[in-house]
């Protein structure tokens, strides 16, 4: 299939089939494409939490209310933001660059104390709606990767983010939950699989200038 039948063969799954499971190459998939989602600055202040344990994710399905995908999906992915993001990132990431690139301190300074100054004067109240617009590239991104791969998944905003971070102790880790994406495989009663996708024709979402 070509990306746009992948795209049109993708739904948000609402009944997954139980008894199957994602392999370890596909997971490792998923885990290697949020790795490589392509976020503000290049600073990597998200974690993807992945959950295999059903048992842990049968007293998630309350704070979810009551949505059975994030129990009955081969792993539940919760997209997390850090508590807090400061200076200490800048300075990781750029480690990092030049422990891959061998990058000149001289080259670097510039960028660095510029973002520095960017994240030192930057209010709590837009740290936070930052980050969490970073989470939703990556959910975009992850999405893409499930349909070009053949794997199912549901995109969730319906959750109680303060329980579900209760439950699995998010805090203890400095983070917290900000979307949650079941992926598996769909049932084969799940009516709609077969439903026709009804978006906009592209003429009216599209503006060419």
């Amino acid at each position: 299939m070509s990306i746009i039948e992948r795209l049109n063969w993708r739904y948000a799954t609402k009944k997954f089939d139980t008894t199957q499971q994602l392999s370890d190459s596909q997971i490792d998939t998923l885990k290697q494409a949020f790795n490589l989602t392509a976020l503000s600055y290049g600073l990597q202040t998200l974690k993807m939490v992945i959950i295999s344990d059903k048992e842990l994710r049968e007293k998630l399905v309350p704070v979810a209310y009551g949505q059975r995908q994030v129990a009955d999906a081969s792993q539940l992915l919760v997209l997390c933001i850090q508590n807090e993001i400061d200076t200490n990132d800048v300075d990781e990431h750029f480690e990092t660059i030049k422990s891959i690139r061998n990058t000149a301190d001289e080259v670097l300074d510039p960028f660095k104390a510029q973002l520095k100054s960017t994240i030192e004067t930057m209010p709590e109240a837009k740290k936070l709606d930052w980050a969490e617009k970073q989470a939703y590239i990556a959910l975009g991104n992850l999405m893409t990767v499930c349909a070009v791969e053949e794997i199912d998944s549901c995109p969730m905003e319906g959750f109680i983010p303060d329980e579900l971070d209760k439950v699995l102790n998010l805090d203890q880790h400095g983070l917290k939950s900000v979307l949650l994406l079941p992926v598996g495989f769909r049932a084969e009663d799940d009516m709609f699989a077969s439903l026709k996708k009804v978006r906009k024709p592209i003429s009216s979402t599209v503006v060419e200038l």
